[in-house]
């Protein structure tokens, strides 16, 4: 049996987090696949210990802007092709996917706008939820499995968060943006924590006022979808909440074929 176990954590700075133990928590996790988002960093500024940490490659896709997004994927299997060109050309120089195909599925690590910044930003964010699920539905209707994990920026049910009723017109929770996490599951991309999971109070984001880690008053805006086809192979999903560093956690898939 071929067992992969995937990893994703939105960092919220790699120079910062470095300094927080991400390199211990990294090989805690110790993940075939890890993909991180918000990575704040240029290619030029990468300190060697983490581009290639022991027993993995890695692929960067940086933001144009400096301090800003970006995304980068850990892998100790050789994948078939790696690719930033539909993110770069469709979606703008934000850096924020990857894809990669290790064969068995597709694998895109995924850090999504967020929309509170501004009208502008949630359109962009919803264009970017629309011309996203296009890609995948495309890839998918050649036969793809896919994976598809990352920071969407957006708790889809009540349960995702802590406070549902007083953040209904806050980006993050409209109800637009979770129309499109609706239509996105329609589409055929399974939720894989709420598969295995329907525990309240599981969450991977926390503001870091008003001690909320520590009271657990948060959201959950961190995934791992697959295509339906793959749902037979999730042997494992789970929040590692008590992972520190960030003011996200790391979300973790294991997939078994």
């Amino acid at each position: 049996m071929d067992e992969w176990k995937l990893a994703s954590w939105n960092v919220n700075g790699i120079r910062a987090v470095l300094k927080k133990g991400f390199l211990e928590s990294f090989e805690d996790m110790s993940p075939d696949v890890l993909g991180i988002q918000e990575t704040k960093i240029q290619d030029p500024q990468i300190p060697d210990p983490v581009r290639r940490p022991q027993g993995y490659d890695s692929v960067w896709h940086s933001a144009e802007r400096k301090g800003y997004s970006g995304t980068a994927v850990f892998y100790r299997r050789p994948p078939q092709r790696i690719g930033v060109e539909f993110a770069a050309a469709i979606l703008g120089d934000e850096g924020r996917m990857i894809e990669v195909d290790f064969g068995r599925f597709v694998f895109f690590n995924i850090y999504f706008p967020n929309g509170q910044m501004s009208e502008e930003r949630l359109k962009y964010k919803l264009e970017f939820y629309d011309r996203s699920l296009s890609h995948f539905q495309t890839l998918a209707a050649t036969g793809r499995s896919l994976v598809i994990s990352g920071d969407f920026n957006t708790a889809h049910k009540p349960i995702d968060l802590k406070n549902p009723k007083s953040n209904e017109d806050r980006s993050g929770f409209l109800p637009v943006e979770r129309e499109w996490m609706d239509r996105f599951v329609a589409a055929g991309f399974v939720d894989t924590f709420r598969l295995l999971n329907q525990e309240p109070d599981r969450y991977s984001w926390w503001t870091y006022r008003f001690r909320a880690r520590e009271k657990n008053i948060g959201w959950r805006i961190d995934y791992f979808f697959v295509s339906s086809d793959l749902v037979p192979n999730v042997a494992g999903a789970d929040i590692l909440d008590r992972v520190m560093g960030s003011d996200h956690c790391p979300v973790t898939l294991t997939l078994r074929f």
